[in-house]
């Protein structure tokens, strides 16, 4: 029962669920949530910040200036 409550879990982080709504659907506070599992969050950071930069929050550091 444990190990699909922990593949559950892993996989709603992995797929960017934010770690309050896990919390929440599992039970748990964040801190202990991430206290386990913050290890397990994997593959994201692409996507952040892509997700910054469209948001006009981080410039390309590779872009050319001026």
């Amino acid at each position: 029962m444990y190990d699909l409550r922990h593949t559950c879990l892993t996989n709603w982080l992995n797929a960017g669920v934010p770690p309050a709504t896990v919390a929440e659907w599992a039970g748990n506070s964040v801190p202990v949530l991430l206290s386990t599992y913050a290890r397990c969050v994997d593959g994201q950071l692409p996507d952040l910040k892509r997700r910054i930069e469209l948001a006009g929050e981080l410039s390309d550091p590779g872009a050319a200036t001026g």
